[in-house]
């Protein structure tokens, strides 16, 4: 089997068919279908490396509604206008797929594809040596394990990896959900973590690639909007 066969990265849609989020022209996201939101928060060891992550608060399950894009709500994570009141201007630069920015690294068991241009910095990826080492190291079995868990808590889907054997994409089966990373020292604090294959339409209507892991900005900065592109940690 080619290395390219094992190439599939796109997120399965969510069943419900009323789940979306539809980015308001220079406005909050609006989120509809019961989407649960919760907070989480990056745990660093002490060589200042991510390892995993805390759940923290879970909001109330509503049916709709809008949270903060331009980074100025005073009722964060959820939109107050403050978008008006400041003449943010949240310009959709986003396009493309994946496959258009990913470099393919091979390894003797994994294939992993690195999407430079969806960083957002949540720095799981230099754990035991990078996943980049790892995967060139994977035929250790705790090698590729820890390549695994690196990859599935990459929240913007920067990183995916791939069984280079069965050439199927290894994934975890997220349930549709929205999570707020909090991270430590951030001011404006980390992306807005959308699960699970809930589809991301613009402000014009155009439906961007479903993915099963993907980060949308809240700071009101990204280069990359709607995504995130870790401004948030650039002062």
């Amino acid at each position: 089997m080619s290395a390219h066969a094992c190439r599939s990265v796109k997120g399965t849609p969510a069943e419900d068919e009323h789940r979306s989020i539809k980015v308001i022209k220079d406005g909050p996201y609006l989120v509809n279908g019961s989407i649960p939101l919760s907070v989480v928060k990056i745990i660093f060891d002490d060589e200042g490396t991510a390892r995993e992550y805390h759940v923290g608060r879970r909001f109330p399950p509503k049916a709709t509604y809008s949270l903060c894009r331009c980074g100025e709500s005073g009722n964060k994570p959820f939109c107050d206008g403050a978008h008006v009141r400041t003449g943010f201007k949240g310009k959709e630069t986003g396009q493309g797929s994946f496959d258009d920015g990913a470099e393919m690294i091979e390894g003797p068991n994994l294939i992993l594809y690195d999407n430079r241009d969806l960083c957002v910095a949540a720095r799981f990826c230099h754990r035991a040596g990078g996943i980049w080492a790892l995967t060139q190291d994977s035929d250790d079995p705790e090698a590729r394990k820890i390549a695994k868990q690196i990859v599935a808590a990459c929240p913007s889907g920067r990183l995916v990896i791939c069984d280079k054997r069965t050439g199927k994409t290894i994934e975890p089966r997220f349930r549709p959900s929205i999570q707020l990373i909090e991270d430590r020292g951030v001011k404006d604090s980390g992306p807005i973590w959308v699960r699970g294959g809930i589809p991301i339409i613009s402000s014009k209507g155009k439906e961007y690639e479903v993915r099963n892991r993907v980060t949308l900005c809240r700071c009101g900065r990204s280069g990359n909007m709607p995504f995130c592109d870790g401004n948030h940690l650039r002062e």
